[in-house]
């Protein structure tokens, strides 16, 4: 699978699938979705829902070969976290 160029400034891009996101997917989604992540195609609102990243990215991508892809995790404002935190202590 040849990678896809981005097409969109990193900042319109994020706009763009975060508005996507909210506005046309979010209340579609089941609540048993919670915690798994979604794939979406940034252009024409095309999304796949999957426990996997990659699975998710995969399916879309057979769909729509030239996706513009947004990853998000669903219930949660990050795809990944790094580093821990304390029990008990409030995060950044």
């Amino acid at each position: 699978m040849p990678a896809t160029q981005r097409r969109y400034p990193l900042d319109e891009f994020a706009r763009r699938g975060e508005a996507a996101y909210e506005q046309q997917i979010a209340p579609r989604l089941a609540a048993s979705n919670e915690g798994k992540f979604v794939a979406i195609d940034i252009e024409t609102g095309a999304y796949e829902v999957d426990d996997q990243e990659l699975a998710a990215s995969r399916r879309l991508r057979a769909r729509v070969p030239d996706a513009q892809i947004w990853m998000k995790r669903i219930g949660s404002p990050y795809v990944h976290r790094f580093g821990c935190r304390a029990a008990g202590r409030p995060g950044p």
